[in-house]
């Protein structure tokens, strides 16, 4: 069974509208086997109860990231992926504008590969976040 990728942004978005990312207002401006860009509007929503920025929110951005990366560049013939570890460092967080993540491979094989995700603060320069995950290459049976 072959996987049927988006062909553009809008439906790369569209893919996602109904789950996680969308309920979180993920939107992505870039996916592509060696880069995924990605936005996330800090809203009320995505805070914890002492007004920061809540963890969960900064990882979804960049694992979904991950994600949307690792499925445009599987292998020809694999049947789909699963993530099999993740990390996060925190460095900072945001109360209020865009935080964006850029997404980027550091391993794409045939039976795992390794992303790297770095998300920005609002001003684009300070980082307030670090992420690294593994992914499972899955094959039919």
């Amino acid at each position: 069974m072959e996987l049927e990728l988006p062909g553009t942004i809008e439906e790369w978005n569209a893919a996602g509208a109904d789950y996680l990312p969308g309920h979180l207002g993920i939107r992505f401006e870039k996916v592509e086997p060696d880069e995924v860009v990605t936005k996330m509007d800090v809203t009320e929503s995505h805070m914890a109860w002492n007004g920061f920025l809540h963890a969960g929110a900064v990882v979804t951005l960049a694992d979904s990231s991950c994600g949307y990366g690792t499925i445009r560049s599987l292998p020809e013939g694999a049947a789909g992926f699963t993530t099999i570890e993740l990390k996060s460092n925190f460095l900072g967080t945001a109360r209020e504008g865009d935080v964006k993540c850029f997404a980027r491979p550091l391993h794409q094989g045939k039976s795992t590969q390794v992303w790297d995700a770095t998300v920005f603060a609002p001003d684009g320069k300070r980082e307030i976040a670090h992420f690294r995950c593994t992914q499972m290459i899955l094959w039919p049976k």
